[in-house]
């Protein structure tokens, strides 16, 4: 039996992945919940042999990602995403993630990304084209956007979404005295003055969608 945690904000979306999975016969959903910390707890208390975890949800994916590799360096996390940006697949996988699946790939590449990692196997969904995975912009840029921290890639993640420092506090449960010193550090990493510079960075990358920029 394998043994999988869903961590997406969503309920409905954590059921619909659940019925996916276990319609199978052989892959049971051990726990389910809708935010980071919960998610770290539950992965102790369990020890599930997949993580699926949402990269938007509220305390942080990728954060999490690198807690949950950090403490236990053979966690098999799947990364999901409504984004497949070459950056955010790069930093997913640099944090730990053994797969990356965007969330408009066919149903079936779950169960695909679960037996893969559970197989001790890498999995990138065929959706992902190759040219996703090298640099699109100067090296330099590249190599600036490398340098942020998980937790600074997190929060220019939804800066580039248009969330305020005091919205992205609220979301990974920090204050917004350290959204506005990682605001900082991450225009200064990045060498960008204004907002809307950091908006046109993160579209390059592919770490937004231009829907999701606010700009035409």
């Amino acid at each position: 039996m394998i043994r999988v945690l869903i961590a997406d904000d969503h309920p409905v979306v954590r059921a619909g992945y659940q019925r996916l999975l276990e319609q199978s016969g052989d892959i049971r959903v051990v726990a389910d919940v809708g935010d980071g910390a919960a998610a770290y707890a539950a992965a102790i208390d369990h020890e599930p042999d997949v993580l699926v975890v949402d990269l938007s949800m509220p305390g942080g994916g990728m954060d999490l990602i690198q807690r949950l590799c950090q403490r236990r360096a053979e966690s098999r996390v799947l990364a999901f995403s409504m984004h497949d940006g070459a950056m955010l697949v790069r930093r997913a996988l640099e944090a730990g993630a053994r797969g990356y699946i965007p969330k408009s790939s066919p149903p079936e590449r779950l169960e695909e990304g679960v037996r893969a990692l559970h197989a001790g196997h890498r999995y990138l969904a065929p959706e992902l084209p190759a040219e996703l995975l090298r640099p699109h912009a100067p090296l330099d840029e590249a190599q600036r956007l490398a340098s942020l921290s998980a937790r600074e890639f997190e929060v220019f993640r939804l800066l580039a979404h248009g969330h305020s420092a005091s919205e992205c506090a609220l979301r990974l449960n920090l204050s917004a005295k350290t959204v506005s010193n990682h605001q900082s550090a991450i225009k200064e990493k990045l060498g960008v003055a204004t907002s809307a510079a950091l908006v046109h960075l993160a579209l390059r990358y592919g770490v937004i969608g231009r829907a999701d920029s606010g700009f035409p």
